[in-house]
């Protein structure tokens, strides 16, 4: 199969959807298939395109097999509406000359986030009379209304006719979780036209490990401490406050150290806050090479997964995965009925807390100190679902399954754009 993935985000890029995308990539022309990505120039989570790629219009690479094609983007560190309006607007415009460059794909894997790209992939779904299966890691714009980003309601609702055209014109909707099920299905959308595909983790990659001789501890003093680490990206949906405020209720246990990795310039605004409200257990601390991130997750005693009380079925972290595989407890701070708490409860890896209530968090992270064979056995028992449950192997059967049965749907009835879109 030819297979063109139509993605903002791709490796270098650190966190969020590029590592996903680029292992799935990869791991589809590993088994025999032709991937190219369209993406932008890489810029997240700083906000600004990263050195080597700056000042150019477009730039083509082949990394490890994947033709990758990359597009300029207007992009800006301050975050509004008209800046993000200009980043969508010449990703949309610029990305499609790229698309239109190289062979014709037997079908298009389109991510979201975001809602704009819908519209040239569709167009180009057309024009190369292929399939569209839209691959959601989020639900847009339920994410952004929800957590107070996007406030507008011009702006609400065109997004949310975006993300009905969206889901119209796809061929096929691949959802991460269930609770994304049952969202978009009470928005009116058949359970025929949506697939179920678990984000993986690598599990060769990320394994349990000593702490011992653990160099991520041995650069950070953090040998001989009880390690609570949170990983990932600082935004409006995780509300990390609330983890400043369960370590301030912890600074009488002396061993308990909070480990932030994330983006700096997000990770100094929490650093004010921690001034502000003289916490001093807290440390601050840069992303660690992918080589690296197997080592720097078996720093930890305990991982943490943080989302506010409104975040339900519109957000799956990642990270959630990952943990499990890395053999270390969670404990998430997140809402009970929610896609998050729904994981850890099926996984026994870990413990579920009442979201933005740093008492109850600080109680639970107190509880695992103090019950280490507890921490140990949850541990365990994340790895094992881990192993059973979100195999890279196994979701790269689900994703060349899904590719070839709407190939083979196209080729027993081919269709043009408007043709798919009377159908759905």
């Amino acid at each position: 199969m030819r297979i063109l993935i139509y993605s903002y985000n791709y490796a270098p890029e650190p966190i969020g959807i590029a590592p996903l995308m680029t292992e799935l990539a990869e791991g589809i022309v590993n088994r025999g298939h032709e991937v190219r990505v369209v993406t932008a120039m890489p810029w997240y989570p700083a906000g600004e395109i990263i050195p080597e790629y700056k000042g150019q219009l477009f730039k083509t690479e082949n990394i490890n097999g994947v033709k990758v094609q990359r597009s300029y983007i207007w992009t800006r560190k301050k975050r509004s509406l008209a800046n993000r309006i200009g980043f969508e607007l010449s990703f949309i415009c610029l990305s499609m000359f790229q698309a239109l460059r190289g062979w014709r794909p037997d079908v298009i894997l389109l991510t979201v986030p975001g809602l704009p790209v819908s519209i040239p992939a569709t167009i180009l779904g057309g024009i190369y009379n292929c399939p569209v299966v839209l691959n959601l890691q989020d639900i847009l714009p339920d994410a952004a209304v929800h957590v107070g980003l996007i406030k507008n309601q011009k702006v609400i609702k065109v997004l949310k006719t975006l993300e009905s055209f969206a889901y119209r014109h796809a061929t096929k909707i691949s959802v991460i979780a269930d609770g994304f099920t049952k969202n978009i299905m009470a928005k009116g959308i058949k359970a025929d036209k949506i697939t179920e595909i678990p984000n993986w983790v690598d599990t060769n990659l990320i394994k349990p490990q000593a702490k011992e001789n653990n160099y991520f501890r041995q650069e950070n003093d953090l040998e001989n401490k009880f390690v609570v680490l949170y990983s990932g990206n600082i935004a409006l949906t995780q509300g990390l406050e609330t983890v400043i405020q369960a370590a301030k209720r912890l600074q009488h246990l002396e061993p308990i150290a909070i480990a932030i990795v994330g983006e700096s310039k997000a990770q100094a605004r929490l650093q004010a806050y921690c001034d502000d409200h003289n916490v001093t257990n807290v440390r601050f601390l840069p992303f660690q090479p992918r080589a690296k991130l197997s080592q720097m997750l078996a720093a930890a005693d305990v991982g943490l997964v943080i989302q506010k009380k409104n975040v339900l079925d519109f957000n799956m972290p990642s990270k959630i995965q990952v943990l499990l595989a890395s053999g270390r407890a969670i404990i998430a701070s997140v809402p009970s009925t929610g896609t998050a708490a729904s994981a850890i409860r099926k996984s026994r890896g870990g413990l579920v807390t009442s979201p933005e209530d740093p008492q109850d968090l600080a109680d639970a992270i107190a509880k695992l100190y103090h019950d280490q064979e507890l921490t140990a056995r949850l541990g365990e028992q994340g790895r094992v679902y881990a192993e059973q449950n979100y195999s890279f192997e196994s979701a790269l059967d689900k994703y060349e399954q899904l590719f070839d049965s709407v190939i083979r749907g196209s080729a027993i009835a081919p269709a043009s754009s408007t043709t798919i879109a009377n159908n759905t």
